[in-house]
């Protein structure tokens, strides 16, 4: 598909996370959000499959979740109107090993992940699909040993809730973060190399 960025162009954004949001306001990207209409289940497309690898899971669901995004624009632009730009969606895992750590499912689960995360290094794997093409970000992250009431207290902040692996990087994670190897961005949620390269070809300069 091609496209011809103006002064106007623009992206659709598939995604509800608000640091993906912020981030791709850092990159100077404007977008239009694009999400789930009340149909849908977009929670199921991240069930994870027997044995499959995080690399593997990673891209499936990032893929599952733009081709999902792709045929919503196409029902809006039948009913509404809505203008043909690029598609983004990105899906963010955390990995211990070979075993996927994906959104808490309870304090309890959260609690379960951080102390799996506490002292020994972990991996976090960001996807980014725009218009069918899709690169992954690779970072590893080393914590210190956390003790039991410190998870318990990021526990009852909330923060894990919603967030691969049951924490944020930009949150109070940070501080028990001794080593840190890739891209920071691609921790967050949208890693902004990977993006820039997947949006250069379609007319953006940055």
């Amino acid at each position: 598909m091609s496209h011809q960025p103006d002064s106007e162009h623009f992206i659709y954004l598939a995604s509800q996370s608000p640091r993906r949001r912020q981030l791709l306001t850092q990159l100077g990207v404007r977008y239009e959000m694009l999400l789930p209409e009340a149909h849908e289940d977009a929670e199921a497309l991240e069930t994870e499959r027997a044995g499959e690898k995080p690399e593997d899971y990673v891209q499936r669901v990032t893929l599952a979740k733009w081709e999902a995004a792709r045929a919503r624009l196409d029902r809006w632009r039948a009913t509404s109107g809505h203008t043909l730009a690029p598609v983004l969606c990105a899906d963010t895992t955390v990995a211990v090993d070979d075993d996927i750590l994906g959104k808490p499912q309870d304090a309890a689960d959260a609690a379960r992940m951080l102390t799996r995360l506490s002292g020994r290094s972990h991996r976090v794997l960001t996807a980014v699909v725009v218009d069918g093409r899709i690169l992954v970000s690779t970072s590893h992250v080393e914590w210190r040993t956390l003790d039991d009431d410190e998870i318990a207290r990021y526990v009852a902040s909330g923060e894990p809730m919603g967030k691969a692996g049951a924490y944020a990087i930009q949150s109070q994670a940070a501080a028990w973060t001794r080593r840190m190897d890739g891209s920071y961005s691609g921790i967050m949620g949208l890693p902004l190399f990977e993006t820039a390269e997947l949006l250069k070809p379609l007319g953006w300069r940055f």
